[in-house]
């Protein structure tokens, strides 16, 4: 009888389609948590308030509230830096996280996104985007937290999930 060991050599590598796809999904998930809560919760004055944010990192600042309305032009905008910027930083954390195991890899995200936030709502206010100081609350700190604990764990979940395994075939001896 023979026992197969398999040795996986591509397990160290990146998983870029999982990477992206964690990008994707934990976009999909904050940006609908920030269009829906915020104003929910009085931090905005409606759902179109957090794309304006983001579309004025390359619209400027006449795209920001008010009027807190849908404007199609900066929708898209936001849509392509938010989505462009997640894509950007699950690969980031993918290559990062690739050898750890499920929860320290969680972990490790969330402290990434909580470092996004920082770098985002303290540093880069006091330069290109001033605006954005109006954003440091509760909600956008949980938003970080759950859009870092989706790519961690998504990226774990899928990451080789279809991956074929070749090896060493070794007899038992």
């Amino acid at each position: 009888m023979h026992d197969a060991v398999i040795r996986d050599h591509d397990v160290d590598a990146v998983d870029w389609k999982a990477a992206g796809m964690a990008g994707v999904v934990a976009g999909v998930v904050f940006l609908l948590m920030e269009m829906m809560l915020m104003p929910l919760f009085g931090l905005a004055p409606s759902m179109w308030a957090p794309p304006r944010m983001i579309a004025a990192i390359a619209l400027g600042k006449t795209v920001l509230p008010p009027p807190a309305t849908f404007d199609f032009m900066a929708v898209m905008v936001a849509m392509l830096i938010h989505f462009a910027t997640s894509i950007l930083f699950a690969v980031a954390v993918a290559f990062i996280i690739r050898r750890m195991s499920r929860g320290p890899a969680i972990a490790f995200s969330i402290v990434a996104a909580l470092l996004l936030y920082g770098f985002v709502f303290y540093v880069m206010t006091s330069g290109p985007w001033p605006w954005f100081a109006d954003g440091r609350n509760w909600l956008n700190i949980l938003t970080h937290i759950v859009f870092g604990a989706i790519v961690g764990w998504w990226y774990k979940a899928r990451a080789h999930a279809g991956h074929v395994h070749t090896g060493t075939r070794l007899a038992a001896g």
